[in-house]
């Protein structure tokens, strides 16, 4: 199985406002870049959308360890808030409907075809493919700001 790591960062300007995304995929040497951006969106929808534009790069099953700044995507997979949250019809621990089911969903379909493991590093902190991606989406959002 291929090892592939993917590095990825959402930015917003607002929250809600108009929002980036950014992922990077490196296999051994070689790296794909890819971005987006959304005129109305949320921080956390942004790194979910990283995140799944990764995976769903992909063209097959790969072990592929997800680096990222955002401890929403990171604790919902490694605390298993995710796996709670489909276990219970998409309700939180307070009963509440869990926010952004749609890309959870989505996520949760993309992870069944991967072996993923999650990392969170501090963002904004000098790690050089999290400052690459923090800067092309931000350069993303950018766009509806002119």
């Amino acid at each position: 199985m291929k090892k592939v790591y993917l590095y990825t960062d959402g930015a917003c300007s607002g929250n809600p406002g108009p929002g980036g995304w950014c992922a990077i995929l490196r296999y051994n040497d070689r790296e794909k870049v890819l971005s987006g951006s959304e005129p109305d969106t949320t921080n956390n929808r942004m790194e979910l959308t990283a995140v799944i534009e990764g995976l769903g790069a992909l063209k097959q099953s790969c072990a592929v360890e997800v680096i990222t700044d955002s401890k929403y995507v990171c604790d919902a997979v490694n605390l298993r808030w995710l796996h709670s949250w489909m276990n219970k019809s998409w309700k939180k621990a307070d009963n509440k409907p869990v926010l952004n089911r749609d890309l959870w969903q989505s996520l949760a379909e993309l992870l069944s075809r991967h072996e993923v493991r999650f990392t969170w590093i501090k963002g904004h902190a000098g790690h050089p493919e999290n400052e690459r991606c923090d800067a092309v989406a931000v350069e993303e959002y950018q766009k509806y700001l002119k």
